[in-house]
């Protein structure tokens, strides 16, 4: 029997968050109960059996993955469905509160489209006709193609990826105990300049703002209102109340902007001028804290050189910021330092500049002093958080001669391996080069869309001969795959526990799965066995893996299902300030000119760098976050889907009368590369050389039947342009034409 992925109505209005409280708790355990017998069509059964339950309303902590941000939550479950999610107070992330896609997290467990059990392709790839299987089938045929891979062109032949999860230990455990090194994530997409930029800097990159007692924030297209961090939004909040002044660099007039003290729609590409005219002014007004950079700094007297020039007037004509204003804000930020801080952002403006731009602000932050004092920059913690877990005795990993597909390290030779770079990995594949890839397994991602040029990604995926997606829905990248591996839902599995700070978080199932899919432990551990991997995965299951993970704190599983979090006592020791201010750099201090930077030939100070504008009649292409959507995960979620059904290409008012366009009106968006079609938004809240969509949208897979083929896909016409020191791919300096479509 084979099953057609194909795209059918949902039915009259959908399912909304009303329609499904709407029921009785029965009704709705009715049709729960009856989707685990094989689908709705048993609801007299599945209402017998609902009816037989004790009607009582549980409430069982977990945490929250419908973003990266892994709030903690609080299930509300009544005969077996859960009711209502909120926010665990006792959480640093959550503090109670939930945002638009917390919330809707329960729809993703009940979504209809869900991978229900394991399917294996029968027709062409991209046709979408699949089979279901058993467990046993797809895992021998995934081992078995995964050994002839290893055997004919050896491990380095087969590609791993994932977006960083709580399971993620386990996903690189089975990539290193199989021997490849090449590994790809999500990171080359997002913030790789940012975390190498105040990584040459600072040593670290886990750095951030102390919200509580700040009274000046820098942000440079970062949009917390829409790019939601659950806590450092509320904080953002907050600080706003109290009065703090919030200035925001961004070519769009985004909610956070809204809420600012000021607004630059800098022109992307710009905001390294702008950050270097604010060094030079408080350097040339001796505004910097003259004691902090001599002690904890190094290469002053370079930057002072390279900055001698960049007056604000000198970057008024770069950033499109008039030079009055740079000199004020400089003052401004100046006078409210240490309370001040320029925030580290993710990706900053997009483009080939950010690497630089990211060090330009990471020096600001040094010459004002600002580190370790109250409202200035404060290091986070990392990764992770400071507690140690218990962790199974394992064999060495097999040594792996073979270079990395992505070119880290010899062609990105600052790039740390966690990082990689993501886009290169893809066109290697493309390439053959240095050596064919034939295998693709990927977990918790979609590379189909989240790769700039699709068709790229599609002519790499021909090159394959098995792909493999670990996933909870049919994604676009599921729908091209070989194979796919149903992955429970975040609310009917457990995962390896969250530590942060000194707190220990349990992610644990509030309701059984509801079809036959399991967890990525069993998973890992399953395929790990197949390959013959069997001691590098040697729990039971997932309580035994938690439990080996809590031998080194003092509580016991049961106990931790209960309170969903353990605290470890803090014993501070005397601060001795001095000690503090010790930075993993080669020299022990904060460097303003970064001696690992000029030892592999870049620029050791940020250096101005012109960057093409677009040809005219064209625009910058731009893109970000909206509040109620992950990247292209979520927007299958109907309740979500409801609020932003499609995305829409925002147009500034002056550029659209030239071209005849009106609110509404289609559109096609044409880059070098390629063409999609979206409805217009007309708005002077965008630069009138630049146009803004949303990402995500564009889905191919016909298998999600409430967001197939709405909206499109900017990866269809963003072309592949990487920062050769950051690995960072810049996005932004896409230039497209825009028309309107004919009726």
């Amino acid at each position: 029997m084979t099953t057609k992925l194909r795209k059918r109505s949902p039915g009259k209005g959908g399912m909304t968050r009303r329609r499904f409280m709407e029921g009785s708790a029965a009704s709705v355990a009715a049709g729960i109960l009856a989707s685990r017998l094989g689908g709705f069509e048993n609801l007299a059964l599945a209402k017998q059996r609902a009816d037989e339950v004790s009607s009582y309303l549980r409430e069982i902590p977990t945490v929250c993955e419908m973003c990266v941000w892994r709030c903690g939550l609080r299930a509300k479950v009544r005969d077996g469905v859960v009711v209502k999610l909120e926010g665990n107070p006792d959480h640093p992330h959550s503090r109670g509160k939930l945002c638009p896609k917390g919330n809707a997290g329960i729809m993703a467990l009940y979504d209809p489209d869900r991978l229900k059990t394991p399917m294996m392709r029968v027709g062409e790839r991209g046709e979408g006709t699949f089979r279901k299987a058993s467990w046993d089938e797809a895992l021998d045929y995934v081992a078995e193609g995964m050994k002839k891979i290893k055997e004919k062109y050896g491990p380095q032949a087969m590609v791993m990826s994932s977006t960083h999860n709580l399971a993620q230990l386990q996903f690189e455990n089975l990539m290193q105990a199989y021997g490849t090194p090449n590994y790809g994530t999500q990171r080359s997409l997002c913030f790789n300049a940012m975390v190498m930029g105040f990584t040459m800097t600072y040593g670290t990159s886990d750095v951030g703002g102390d919200y509580a007692n700040t009274r000046y924030i820098i942000y440079n297209g970062r949009n917390l209102l829409d790019g939601i961090a659950n806590s450092e939004t509320q904080d953002l909040i907050a600080a706003i109340q109290r009065g703090a002044r919030v200035v925001v660099l961004d070519p769009r007039f985004t909610k956070t902007a809204s809420k600012a003290y000021r607004w630059f729609p800098v022109r992307p590409g710009g905001d390294l001028a702008f950050f270097m005219a604010l060094n030079h002014v408080i350097l040339r007004e001796g505004w910097y804290d003259v004691d902090f950079v001599e002690k904890h700094t190094s290469g002053f007297d370079i930057l002072v050189e390279e900055l001698e020039k960049c007056t604000p007037r000198w970057a008024e004509e770069k950033c499109d910021i008039p030079a009055e204003q740079i000199f004020e804000v400089a003052r401004e930020f100046a006078e409210a330092a240490p309370r001040a801080f320029a925030h580290p952002n993710w990706r900053a403006s997009n483009t080939l500049n950010s690497f630089q731009t990211e060090r330009a602000i990471a020096i600001l932050n040094a010459l004002v002093g600002n580190w370790k004092q109250p409202g200035g920059l404060l290091p986070s913690g990392g990764e992770g958080g400071g507690l140690q877990l218990g962790c199974y005795a394992q064999p060495p990993y097999p040594r792996t001669a073979a270079m990395r597909l992505d070119g880290v390290p010899l062609k990105y030779p600052l790039v740390p391996l966690k990082l990689g770079v993501f886009q290169e990995l893809r066109d290697a594949v493309l390439r053959g080069k240095p050596y064919p890839a034939k295998g693709w397994l990927i977990f918790r991602q979609n590379p189909l869309m989240s790769l700039s040029d699709r068709a790229r990604t599609l002519e790499a995926f021909r090159k394959l001969d098995l792909i493999v997606t670990i996933d909870i829905l049919p994604n676009d990248t599921a729908y091209y795959s070989d194979v796919i591996l149903p992955e429970s839902t975040y609310l009917e599995r457990y995962d390896p526990l969250s530590v942060v700070g000194n707190k220990v978080f349990l992610r644990q199932p509030v309701v059984p799965p509801l079809y036959d899919t399991k967890s990525a432990l069993e998973i890992f551990k399953l395929l790990g066995e197949r390959l013959g991997l069997y001691d590098f995965f040697q729990y039971r299951d997932e309580e035994d893996y938690i439990k080996t993970q809590l031998k080194t704190v003092r509580i016991s599983l049961d106990r931790l299902k209960q309170n969903g979090y353990y605290e470890e006592a803090v014993h501070e020791a005397a601060a001795d300030r001095e000690a503090e201010m010790v930075f993993q750099t080669p020299g022990g201090k904060i460097e303003l000119a970064s001696k690992t930077l000029e030892q592999v030939g870049f620029d050791a100070v940020p250096k101005w760098r012109e960057l093409p504008r677009p040809d005219k009649g064209k625009f910058y292409l731009l893109t970000g976050k909206v509040a109620q959507m992950t990247q292209s995960s979520t927007q299958n979620n109907q309740w979500l889907s409801k609020h932003i059904p499609e995305n829409t290409i925002w147009i500034h008012p002056r550029a659209a009368a030239v071209r005849g366009i009106k609110d509404g009106d289609m559109v096609f968006v044409e880059s070098r590369i390629g063409r999609i079609q979206l409805k217009a938004k007309v708005t002077e809240g965008i630069r009138p050389d630049c146009v803004w969509t949303t990402f995500g949208y564009g889905h191919r897979s016909k298998g999600l039947r409430t967001t197939y083929a709405r909206g499109a896909l900017s990866s269809d016409i963003h072309q592949s342009l990487t920062d050769p020191v950051s690995g960072s791919q810049a996005l932004s300096q896409t230039t497209v034409s825009v028309y309107k479509a004919s009726v």
